[in-house]
């Protein structure tokens, strides 16, 4: 009996790594997703940015899985304390990398429209995409954090998003400035505009992950996003 239950537990332990690798999985895609939106944009790439936009029926494939994985774990195991935590968390997170993914769409259907307009970047990016590479590099220091229970990696996600706050307060005046002195540019950037605030947002997911970490790791709701 005793041996019995011991494999048990071991078969419960690999279906809780193997829902951690899924989740993992899931995030490589929508890091992946962030850089391209951001990439057709800037390199006004058509092509590109319909296979973002297309793309995402992958992401929302691999949250109904999880979704289901996540389910079955509750339904047959029972799981209790750090567990049924770790279950938890991985409901939530996947919900944030889905809404990761869809920001990165809108990303990519911005570039589609400036591109439908034929007027060229009103300025070379540096800003959106700096704060692309950011969100991407928050994104797997929260997922790693989450595996790991790494409240330490989880804090220092919360501080990038500050640099995300910064970054899009910086896009916001430069792109006021531009409207300003050239009301031509208006339709331009408020579309940039709003790719900047998509970044922000897909931060801010990124926070809420780990956010998830953390409550793993200590049992405890830390509120990260200010």
């Amino acid at each position: 009996m005793g041996e019995k239950t011991f494999t048990m537990r071991q078969g419960f332990q690999h279906s809780l790594e193997e829902l951690q690798q899924n989740i993992l999985r899931m995030g490589s895609i929508v890091e992946q997703t962030i850089a391209k939106s951001v990439e057709c944009l800037a390199r006004q790439d058509a092509r590109m940015a319909a296979e973002v936009v297309e793309g995402d029926v992958v992401v929302d494939e691999m949250e109904l899985k999880i979704e289901e994985q996540c389910l079955k774990l509750i339904a047959t195991q029972q799981p209790m304390a750090k567990d049924l935590r770790k279950i938890a968390a991985g409901f939530k997170i996947i919900t944030d990398l889905e809404r990761m993914a869809d920001y990165s769409v809108d990303i990519a259907r911005v570039a589609q429209r400036i591109m439908e307009t034929g007027q060229p970047l009103i300025k070379p990016l540096i800003d959106i995409p700096r704060m692309a590479e950011l969100s991407q590099l928050m994104v797997k220091q929260a997922l790693d954090a989450y595996v790991r229970e790494d409240t330490e990696l989880a804090y220092t996600v919360a501080r990038a998003d500050d640099q995300i706050d910064m970054l899009h307060n910086q896009v916001f005046r430069e792109l006021l400035v531009f409207m300003m002195e050239d009301p031509k540019t208006i339709t331009q950037a408020t579309y940039l505009l709003f790719v900047s605030r998509y970044l922000e947002r897909i931060a801010d997911h990124a926070t809420n992950i780990a956010e998830e970490a953390i409550y793993l790791a200590t049992g405890e709701r830390k509120e990260l996003n200010d």
